[in-house]
């Protein structure tokens, strides 16, 4: 019989802070360990945070968990943040290896990690949803009903489809097909040029982007900064750099 395993999560309890909880709970994978927040949301946790997953059984990952608001229909939940800007806190324009193995902070801006990503994504058919907020308030999402990466020896290339629009726009289609770079690892279809070295960030770029979510944190529009900012052109165009965007994925029937 699989013994029962407990995880350490933690969940906001306050709005006057975070507090530190260990849960008792039942993990529904395969293997026993909760693989994603799909999971972890099974298992009965249903408030959002920060939770441990196992995108493999010996690669413990902490994760940012959008669980949904409460009260909302259980399919507006259980979404795992791979990656989130909201302040300009943590600096995204970072070398292969961070982008592999993933940096930041959980409770605010990260990057789950390429490798972390590939794990999940190999294993389970999954969706994916990109929030967006500008800073007058106003929000979009642009989501996607397939989404997964190939593994570090293909360069993790993107495979996303299914565009669904909320509002705002599909800025990934120029991205389909296309290999990860960094500034220090070129992987883009630019003959002329490394896209992240020219936009500062790193992503999945063509030649180069409508979309760079790892760029520079701009606080907004910025025309003397063309394109190098946390931009979705197809919403805010290549001068306005988002407030907050976030890049969230959850596995959906096959």
């Amino acid at each position: 019989m699989m013994e029962s395993h407990s995880f350490l999560v933690f969940s906001v309890v306050s709005v006057f802070g975070v507090l530190p909880t260990l849960v008792e709970s039942t993990p529904v994978s395969q293997d026993g360990l909760p693989t994603d927040c799909s999971d972890v949301y099974a298992s009965g946790q249903k408030v959002s945070g920060v939770y441990t997953i196992y995108p493999t059984a010996d690669t413990p990952v902490q994760v940012y968990c959008d669980m949904g608001c409460l009260g909302s229909k259980a399919e507006d939940g259980f979404w795992t943040v791979i990656q989130r800007r909201m302040d300009g806190s943590v600096n995204f324009y970072r070398p292969w290896e961070h982008y592999k193995k993933g940096f930041g902070d959980k409770y605010g801006e990260y990057w789950l990690g390429l490798e972390n990503i590939y794990q999940l994504t190999h294993k389970r058919k999954y969706e994916l949803k990109v929030d967006l907020q500008d800073f007058d308030g106003a929000t979009a999402f642009a989501r996607y009903s397939s989404f997964s990466i190939d593994s570090e020896a293909e360069g993790y290339k993107l495979h996303v489809s299914g565009f669904i629009n909320g509002s705002a726009g599909d800025s990934l289609a120029l991205h389909n097909g296309q290999k990860f770079s960094t500034f220090d690892k070129d992987q883009d279809s630019n003959a002329n040029g490394n896209c992240a070295k020219s936009y500062l960030g790193a992503f999945w770029y063509n030649n180069c982007h409508q979309a760079n979510p790892n760029g520079i944190y701009l606080w907004g529009r910025d025309g003397t900064l063309f394109a190098i900012g946390d931009v979705w052109y197809t919403w805010k165009t290549y001068d306005y750099g988002l407030k907050s965007i976030a890049m969230k994925i959850r596995p959906v029937a096959e």
